[in-house]
C-alpha cells in the first residue's frame, strides 16, 4: 500500500473542505471494507483519506412520519436491520441487508459505503479499469466474462455490486449530497451511470462530495419484497437479484416498480416488467410474465447466458414474495 495522508474531520464541512484541497487525488474512508482492498491491491492510489466515522450528522435512523425514512449514511447493516421501522414497513431492504452474510461486514460496512463500493470485477480489480481494456482490446468480451453484464452493458460490461441499491430504487429511495457546491437531493436510480470513457465513474459523485443521507419515502402500506439468487450461501455477491415494490388496490397492482441488480453496470429499472404487473393481480402467471418482460432486452455474453433465466426467475419470486406468497 502507497503512502497516504490521514486526515479525521469532526464536521461535515471540514470533511468537504478536506476532499476538496485534493480533487482526484482524495477518497473517503467509513467503513472501509472496499476502499482498503482497493487500495492494498493497488487499484484506486489516494494521496489523502479523509475518515468520516466520527461524523455524528451522519449516523442515525429517523423515522419522520409523513416524510419517510432517514437513513443516514454511516449506519452500519447490522444497525439497519435492527431497526424497528425498516423491519416492519420496509421488508425488500430487509431482505437485502440480510443476503450480506459476512458478521464482519455488517458490523463495519455502512449504508452509504455500499451503495458507493466500487464493481467486483476482476479485469477491474486486476488493474484494466472500468472498462476493462488492454491494447484496444475488449478483455470481457473476448474473456471470462461469467459474471458480467446481460442488459445495459457496453463499452463498460461490469454489473453494479451493491445489494442495497435494487431495494432502495424500488422503494423510491434518493440520496442526499453534499460538497462545496452545497447539498443536492438525488434519486437514487439516478445517482448511477454507464461509464463510456475510461475516465468516467460509476456513480454521480464529485470529488468534493459525501453522500449524508438516504432518505426512503413512507411505506403506505406498499407490498415489497428482495430475491436474490446466489451461488453459493456463504460471502458472496449475489449472481441476479430483484426488487419490487407496488401498491394493492381491489386486488391489482398498483404503481409497480421492478428494479434487477447484479446484471447490468447500474440497477436496471424494468420499466417493461412493471408495466406487466400494473392493473394485475400478483399472482404466478403475472408475476412470471413480468420476469419475462424484465429480460426481453437481455444480451448474454458468452459464459452468462444462464443469468437471463436467473433473473427472469428472481423477478417471479421477489413479485410472489412481495404478495404474501411462501417462495
Amino acid at each position: 500500500m502507497r503512502a497516504f495522508e490521514y486526515a479525521s474531520p469532526l464536521t461535515v464541512e471540514d470533511a468537504v473542505k478536506l476532499l476538496g484541497e485534493k480533487p482526484g487525488e482524495t477518497a473517503v474512508l467509513a467503513g472501509g471494507t472496499d476502499l482498503l482492498s482497493l487500495m492494498k491491491d493497488d487499484v484506486v492510489t489516494p494521496s489523502r483519506l479523509v475518515n468520516i466515522k466520527a461524523l455524528e450528522a451522519l449516523k442515525g435512523i429517523e423515522s419522520a412520519g409523513d416524510a419517510g425514512l432517514r437513513i443516514g449514511a454511516l449506519v452500519t447493516l447490522d444497525e439497519l436491520l435492527a431497526d424497528e421501522t425498516v423491519a416492519s414497513e420496509y421488508p425488500a431492504l430487509v431482505q437485502a441487508a440480510s443476503g450480506v452474510r459476512s458478521m464482519q461486514l455488517r458490523s463495519v460496512g455502512t449504508v452509504a459505503g455500499e451503495l458507493c463500493q466500487r464493481p467486483r470485477c476482476w479485469y477491474y480489480r486486476s488493474g484494466f479499469g472500468l472498462l476493462a481494456t488492454h491494447d484496444g482490446r475488449d478483455l470481457v468480451a473476448e474473456g471470462d466474462n461469467r459474471y458480467h453484464a446481460i442488459l445495459g452493458g457496453g463499452p463498460a460490461r461490469f454489473v453494479s455490486p451493491s445489494s442495497l441499491a435494487p431495494a432502495l430504487i424500488a422503494l423510491g429511495a434518493k440520496l442526499r449530497i453534499t460538497g462545496g457546491a452545497g447539498e443536492r437531493e438525488v434519486e437514487l436510480a439516478s445517482f448511477y451511470r454507464t461509464p463510456k470513457s475510461a475516465d468516467e465513474k460509476e456513480y454521480d459523485l464529485k470529488g468534493d462530495e459525501i453522500v449524508t443521507d438516504v432518505l426512503v419515502p413512507p411505506a403506505r402500506g406498499r407490498r415489497s419484497a428482495t430475491y436474490e439468487v446466489r451461488q453459493k450461501e456463504g460471502l458472496d455477491w449475489p449472481l441476479t437479484a430483484a426488487a419490487v415494490s407496488f401498491g394493492l388496490s381491489g386486488g391489482k397492482v398498483r404503481d409497480a416498480r421492478v428494479v434487477l441488480g447484479h446484471v447490468a453496470p447500474t440497477p436496471w429499472v424494468a420499466k417493461q416488467a412493471a408495466s406487466a404487473l400494473d392493473g394485475q393481480a400478483p399472482d404466478a402467471a403475472h408475476a412470471d410474465a413480468a420476469g419475462e418482460r424484465a429480460v426481453a432486452g437481455a444480451k448474454p455474453l458468452s459464459m452468462n447466458a444462464y443469468k437471463v433465466r436467473l433473473a427472469r426467475v428472481a423477478v417471479k419470486r421477489a413479485v410472489l414474495r412481495a404478495s404474501g406468497e411462501e417462495v
